[in-house]
């Protein structure tokens, strides 16, 4: 068991701030700053929200990485070695995601850190940057008012959680009892009644928390990624009286995310599970591209399956020609 006094907390922070250097430690402390990314070749790339990745001229070298990702492994009371040479963390106090690589799996010491949105964007703030149509807006508030289960789709840093941010702004109006599993904190909700659960490597799993979270009365269950075995436990939970949940997954289109989500309760169960999913998942949405980019490029509803193919019904949601919501095969 971790144990830290406030003074070794601080203690910590102090000294990783210090090995980190200026440009980082303000990159932590800029808000618009969503990732910061050191590679190999020791470049230094920010990526701002609503703008991507741009490299700021700074190297940091392999001796200062190195001692970077040593210190965070220290935090954790892991070692960092040949053997060893991932680190997955937290960083001391403020929480940020931190992943740490060091060789022989890559050439030079090289880290990640993902920071917790700052900010909760609305749906309105999705269409009045153009990424997302004013029927699709509709469409999900109808959802969520309807208590269906959403699934968000895509890529890496195509801002999955963002979203999931976005939609958990109006599920908080409707003052439901809302359980959050995590790995890491990254999903905020408004809502006074909530429980907010995190999983701990080597001790409990995300399955561990959602077989727990049935316990705690929850309305609506929300899993921040689904991308293990957990996925089964999810679609049971949602499928035994806990309609209203939302979870994100990496999938490079709205029907692949069903098919990774058949993949990963393979995991745990030699059965197709296709009957489960197309019962459990109401609603797909796909986001795609980054900073400027980002859009939601799809919105599949789910309507169960079809008798004959037994493929999942699915139906696309266009734009009319009078601008209203069609649900199109």
């Amino acid at each position: 068991m971790l144990k830290r006094t406030p003074e070794t907390l601080v203690r910590t922070q102090t000294m990783l701030r210090t090995a980190m250097g200026e440009t980082i430690s303000s990159a932590l402390d800029d808000d618009a700053i969503v990732e910061i990314l050191v590679n190999p070749d020791g470049k230094l790339w920010l990526d701002r929200h609503g703008e991507g990745r741009t490299h700021e001229g700074v190297f940091i070298s392999p001796h200062e990485a190195e001692r970077i990702i040593r210190l965070v492994a220290s935090h954790i009371e892991h070692e960092a070695t040949p053997d060893t040479p991932i680190i997955s963390a937290e960083l001391p106090g403020s929480g940020e995601r931190f992943e740490g690589v060091l060789p022989p799996v890559t050439t030079a010491p090289s880290f990640a850190i993902r920071k917790a949105a700052k900010q909760i964007y609305t749906l309105d703030d999705y269409v009045l940057a153009g990424t997302l149509q004013p029927c699709h807006q509709d469409a999900i508030i109808r959802a969520v008012r309807s208590k269906l289960n959403i699934l968000i789709a895509g890529g890496t840093g195509s801002g999955k959680t963002t979203l999931a941010n976005a939609i958990l702004h109006e599920i908080a109006k409707d003052g439901d009892r809302v359980v959050i599993i995590e790995d890491t904190r990254e999903l905020q909700c408004a809502t006074p009644d909530q429980v907010a659960l995190r999983t701990r490597a080597g001790h409990v799993t995300m399955s561990d928390l959602v077989r727990s979270t049935m316990r705690l009365r929850p309305d609506r269950i929300i899993v921040g990624e689904v991308r293990g075995s957990e996925a089964l436990d999810m679609l049971k939970a949602w499928n035994t009286g806990h309609p209203g949940g939302i979870s994100t997954i990496h999938a490079n289109c709205a029907m692949s995310g069903l098919y990774r989500l058949e993949q990963l309760v393979s995991e745990r169960s030699n059965t197709p599970q296709r009957v489960l999913i197309a019962e459990a998942i109401d609603l797909v949405i796909h986001i795609e591209g980054r900073g400027k980019a980002r859009r939601i490029s799809a919105m599949r509803e789910v309507r169960g399956m079809r008798s004959a193919s037994k493929e999942y019904d699915t139906h696309e949601f266009t734009l009319t020609s009078c601008g209203r919501v069609q649900a199109v095969c």
